[in-house]
């Protein structure tokens, strides 16, 4: 992982790049990528020089004029810093467009080689597939036949499968045109400052490695509830669910980070090989250990079966079989219409073998010493723990201490998660992205939840998800609600 410079606190910038967005007319692109460009462009990150190819279908294709206008438009909307003055005229130079058809690639081919003519040299060339499911595997083949695989590397859009064999079928198509080192499988979660700020919390500071683990961590919780429903995405979520969505993609990803061993070095390739341990060590998920649940009003949303089955929720208790962790529980929740949109990692510790204090003296409350650290942006990190109540009697009163980002650093060029990883993908670190065994390994270890889900259980909008999920976590109580 590349280190920042001390004197700016920005990494390397990249070497000259041509950029192929795949899917440029679409909603992640207008949301996020084209944004998201502009602010790594304006924060002076992107490479000296660069040119970025927009394609899609002929049917949907855009002139170059009409591509710069839906940039325009899109960084306006959803973008940080405004489109105007000398960053915007230098960015919305380098944008062009190739349509691009599997009978008909030529479009493309012609705008990528005028873009790489303009830079001269040998500029690096970057795709990003933001395309969906069922336009992946031709366009990777599009790639290979055309030659445009030659010396690219590729940023992959989840879903990465949804089941053992679909991801070995997805890998397989991937690894027919792209070798493993020029995959970027993409979580923007792995690109959130306040991630990153978990290997250093863990790893720079002595006062939490030496406690990291089985012998003084009781448990620990990912909680990543949303406020939202599922927005018109029936077509999608009704054959996905919260388990694919965002447990295997997200949840699980995140584990790898909090219950990694000491990597060797912050190298691409040491981080990934202790994350992918972790996964390895992962015992497969026990459908008796997860609660699934469906939001009351689901069932009609337009485009939804009114049978279904698909969850909206999902909580599970999950173990790790290996040193660190043998006996600790993993819950992780997440779920579509719930009371809060938050981003947390609670470590619960272990209460001291010795209790001094009488049952009485306050203070026990339902959590105890806890770490939370909230990986929402900008994030913060806080310490719960008891103290003492003034007074002449021992009464204990429950405190906290937090760190938070807002306001403790200069934020002008702080990089949204997709930023982040864009920038990663050019520099060549993978350290954030993941492998495809780890992948593989995430699914098989799912393979008897997906075989036997348990029923869907209701619940209500906006609350904290089924009644159940408080049976599932006991002896413990959620971190979430605060309290």
């Amino acid at each position: 992982m590349p280190l920042p410079t001390p004197a700016t606190g920005r990494g390397p910038r990249p070497d000259d790049h041509v950029i192929v967005l795949f899917g440029a007319t679409g909603d992640l692109a207008r949301r996020k990528l084209l944004p998201g460009l502009f602010h790594l462009a304006h924060a002076g990150l992107m490479p000296e020089h660069y040119r970025i190819v927009g394609s899609a279908p002929a049917a949907v294709a855009l002139g170059d004029e009409e591509f710069r206008a839906h940039a325009r438009e899109a960084v306006t909307e959803f973008g940080r810093s405004k489109p105007e003055g000398g960053a915007w005229e230098e960015f919305e130079a380098a944008l062009s467009f190739g349509a691009a058809d599997a009978e008909d690639p030529q479009p493309l081919l012609d705008a990528v080689r005028r873009a790489e003519q303009s830079l001269g040299g040998r500029p690096g060339r970057l795709c990003h597939l933001a395309v969906p499911p069922a336009a992946f595997a031709s366009v990777v083949q599009l790639l290979g036949d055309t030659g445009l695989a030659e010396g690219t590397r590729v940023i992959v859009e989840k879903p990465f499968g949804t089941d053992l064999p679909s991801a070995r079928s997805l890998d397989a198509t991937l690894h027919a045109v792209f070798d493993e080192s020029r995959i970027f499988r993409i979580d923007h979660f792995l690109g959130k400052e306040s991630v990153d700020n978990i290997l250093a919390l863990r790893f720079a500071n002595g006062m939490f490695e030496p406690v990291w683990n089985r012998d003084h961590i009781s448990h620990v919780q990912i909680d990543v509830p949303e406020r939202i429903g599922i927005e018109g995405r029936a077509g999608f979520f009704e054959g996905t669910g919260t388990f694919r969505d965002m447990i295997v993609t997200h949840l699980f990803q995140l584990m790898g980070f909090v219950a990694m061993e000491p990597p060797t070095s912050l190298t691409a390739r040491a981080l990934r090989d202790e994350k992918e341990k972790v996964f390895q060590s992962l015992r497969p998920i026990d459908p008796a250990h997860v609660v699934r649940g469906q939001y009351t009003g689901y069932r009609d949303e337009p485009g939804v079966d009114p049978h279904s089955d698909t969850e909206t929720f999902a909580a599970l208790r999950v173990e790790l079989d290996n040193w660190r962790w043998a006996g600790v529980p993993f819950f992780l929740r997440s779920g579509k219409s719930l009371a809060q949109g938050r981003h947390m990692v609670t470590l619960g510790f272990r209460e001291p073998v010795l209790r001094m204090f009488a049952p009485d003296a306050g203070a026990d409350g339902p959590h105890g010493n806890v770490l939370a650290i909230d990986f929402d942006d900008p994030g913060s990190i806080t310490a719960r723990f008891r103290t003492k109540q003034p007074g002449p009697s021992m009464r204990l009163e429950q405190a906290e201490m937090v760190f938070g980002y807002a306001g403790s650093f200069n934020e002008a060029h702080a990089l949204e998660g997709y930023e982040r990883l864009i920038l990663d993908a050019m520099l060549g670190d993978q350290s954030l992205f993941t492998r495809s065994d780890g992948i593989e390994r995430l699914w098989e270890a799912a393979t008897p939840l997906l075989e036997e889900p348990p029923p869907v259980e209701p619940y209500p909008p906006g609350s904290w998800g089924p009644e159940r999920i408080d049976r599932l976590i006991a002896p413990y109580r959620w971190s979430l609600p605060d309290r």
